[in-house]
């Protein structure tokens, strides 16, 4: 039998792609520019956001102490870290997205079905996230400006007209940044991972100082 392991492929003469294939945003990235740091910080604004805040809030309700609700919440942390790397390490190696590894599993027009799933998730969780920061916003504007309570009177799914104008600025914010792609999404998570941190601590601080 003939050995073929040490033979190379023939060329293809047809260097054209379909565009239905690939695009700007399905392209390999010719150089990846994300260090540890960028990493880092992607990580931390991912485990504190709103919805880790409402959900240790929440174990406190359930009557956990607060040694259970650390734990829990390390643990949840560790596990989201895990995953995160383990779903994002084919496309750190390769430099390719989501959508284009789902190719090897689900070929090329089913990998269409995972990433709209995964995009419909974080539809789901953009509204999600800009509806507890609209909340914040509402609560820091009634703080410095208590005369807005008279907007705060539900009036359309749930929402007072308050609500709804921190909601649109909240939106607007975060689609700015969108806006501009993934290396305004990596400055701005350069700065805003580490500063939860520090807002945390000091919050914890006055609490204490507060407390005693």
């Amino acid at each position: 039998m003939p050995n073929y392991s040490n033979v190379s492929p023939a060329p293809r003469s047809d260097t054209h792609y379909s565009p239905r294939l690939t695009n700007k945003d399905l392209a390999p990235v010719p150089h990846q520019s994300w260090s540890w740091y960028n990493i880092f910080s992607f990580w931390m604004s991912d485990v504190h956001s709103m919805g880790g805040y409402v959900v240790a809030a929440s174990f406190f309700t359930l009557g956990l102490a607060s040694w259970q609700v650390l734990i829990c919440l390390l643990v949840g942390i560790c596990i989201v870290q895990l995953c995160a790397n383990l779903v994002a390490k084919p496309s750190q190696m390769t430099g390719v997205p989501y959508a284009v590894i789902c190719r090897q599993a689900f070929g090329v027009f089913g990998a269409n079905i995972p990433a709209v799933i995964r995009g419909l998730i974080a539809f789901a969780w953009y509204g999600i996230q800009t509806w507890l920061a609209s909340n914040a916003l509402l609560l820091v504007l009634l703080k410095f400006w208590p005369s807005l309570s008279s907007l705060t009177q539900p009036s359309w799914l749930g929402l007072s007209l308050l609500g709804w104008i921190c909601f649109g600025i909240m939106w607007l914010l975060q689609a700015a940044v969108f806006w501009h792609g993934m290396n305004a999404i990596k400055r701005f998570i350069d700065i805003a991972g580490p500063a939860v941190y520090i807002v945390m601590l000091a919050l914890a601080g006055w609490i204490v100082y507060k407390r005693f």
